[in-house]
């Protein structure tokens, strides 16, 4: 989504806050202020911010608990919401279903000469099982799901390729929810990889170095992960 001037500024009110807090020192506040106004998308903002509390904000005492947001949710607190979204369709264009969104027990994903991308990472789910449809003709959809969830690829490819591949080890957790892909690609490709986010991946680089606000790795997803060590890439 592309950024206004309105929220950049704001964005620019929250460092200026924050260096008056001595929150930041005067040095990275002038990068990020920098950055901030040749920002373009709300993903080129929201970096700069995500550390610091909102101008006039009240801040949790230090050693309080920190509300988990995305994948360092616990699975249970990501299942059973209700579905922000039961479907996707591009027809010579694209589509895109990532970041904090709500996937429906049911999703089915049309491209035809066209693209989509399913990424669940920090997805919520509307039920513990969930089938995803993905159709493609001569088109492509990239499907990507955290290492930790339960997958079960089951599709067909005429001309074309259906599956998967494990590119961050993981093993699935009990609680997480079960997530059947099936479909059918023609002259196209439907593909599923096991990856880590970089916020989830950062988490697990400072949990083994003993970083200060590595805490939220303390639920069942960050055990029996970290003897095989973060993704390299």
């Amino acid at each position: 989504m592309r950024a206004s001037d309105a929220e950049r500024e704001r964005v620019a009110e929250t460092l200026r806050e924050a260096v008056a807090e001595g929150r930041l020192e005067m040095a990275e506040f002038e990068q990020r202020l920098e950055a901030t106004y040749t920002a373009r998308t709300h993903g080129e903002l929201e970096p700069l911010v995500r550390d610091l509390p909102a101008p006039g904000a009240a801040v949790a005492p230090v050693g309080a608990p920190v509300a988990r947001t995305g994948s360092q949710k616990r699975w249970t607190e990501r299942i059973g919401r209700p579905a922000t979204s039961s479907g996707a369709f591009a027809f010579w264009g694209g589509f895109g279903r990532r970041g904090n969104w709500t996937v429906g027990r049911k999703f089915t994903a049309f491209a035809m000469w066209g693209g989509g991308e399913i990424d669940l990472r920090e997805a919520n789910f509307e039920d513990r099982e969930v089938v995803i449809r993905c159709i493609t003709i001569m088109g492509g959809i990239q499907v990507t799901v955290p290492p930790e969830l339960n997958v079960e690829v089951r599709g067909i490819g005429v001309m074309g390729g259906f599956g998967e591949r494990a590119k961050d080890e993981g093993i699935p957790s009990p609680d997480a929810p079960r997530v059947r892909i099936t479909g059918f690609a023609l002259m196209g490709g439907v593909g599923v990889e096991h990856k880590r986010s970089k916020a989830e991946r950062q988490r697990l680089r400072d949990a083994e170095l003993g970083r200060p606000g590595s805490g939220a790795l303390g639920d069942e997803r960050g055990r029996g992960r970290l003897e095989k060590g973060p993704d390299a890439s």
